[in-house]
C-alpha cells in the first residue's frame, strides 16, 4: 500500500515539479549552510555521508548512518515548487522534533551528491527510515501528503 501511495503521489506531482534546467550559479552570502532556526539542516556531501548513507563505502547496499529517520529535500534556491515546500518542511521539523531529522541539499552547490542520486527534477525528497529501504518522491508535496509519508514510511513500526 505504501508503494502504491508513493507511486501515485509521484505520478500526480511529477507534472508540477521543476525541470532539471540549470541556471547560472550565483553566490549568495546569506544562504544558510548551518542549522536553520526551525531545525532543518542544510548539509553537504561530506555531512550526508556521515548522517544518512555512506554510498562511497557501501555503494550497492543501503546502510543507514543516522539515529533518527530522515527526509532529505534536494532543492534549488530558484525553484518555485521548492520554495512552496520549504515552509511546510519547517513546520514539520518543529512538529516532529526528536522523532525525525529533515535535511536540505542545494543541488547547485552539491552537484556530485545530486548526480549520485540521479536527481533530474526538483524538488526531490528521499525518505530514509531507520530500517528498510529509502523511498523517493519527485515534486512538491502538500502538508497532508508529507504527513502521510512521514507516518507510513518513517514512523511506522
Amino acid at each position: 500500500m505504501k508503494k502504491i501511495l508513493l507511486v501515485a503521489v509521484v505520478g500526480l506531482l511529477f507534472a508540477s515539479s521543476c525541470s532539471g534546467e540549470k541556471k547560472p550559479k550565483t553566490k549568495n552570502a546569506n544562504a544558510p549552510k548551518a542549522v536553520a532556526a526551525e531545525g532543518i539542516k542544510h548539509i553537504t556531501k561530506a555531512e550526508y555521508l556521515t548522517l544518512v548513507w555512506n554510498y562511497e563505502k557501501n555503494p550497492s547496499t543501503f546502510v543507514f548512518e543516522g539515529k533518527l529517520p530522515v527526509i532529505v529535500d534536494f532543492y534549488a534556491t530558484w525553484c518555485g515548487p521548492c520554495k512552496r515546500v520549504a515552509p511546510i518542511l519547517e513546520k514539520l521539523s518543529k512538529k516532529y522534533a526528536g522523532k525525525i531529522n529533515i535535511y536540505k541539499v542545494d543541488v547547485d552547490a552539491e552537484r556530485d551528491l545530486a548526480a549520485s542520486h540521479g536527481i533530474q527534477s526538483i524538488p526531490t525528497m528521499y525518505f530514509y527510515p531507520k530500517t528498510g529501504q529509502p523511498q523517493v518522491v519527485q515534486g512538491a508535496l502538500g502538508e497532508e501528503q508529507l504527513e502521510q509519508a512521514i507516518q507510513q514510511v518513517l514512523l511506522s513500526k
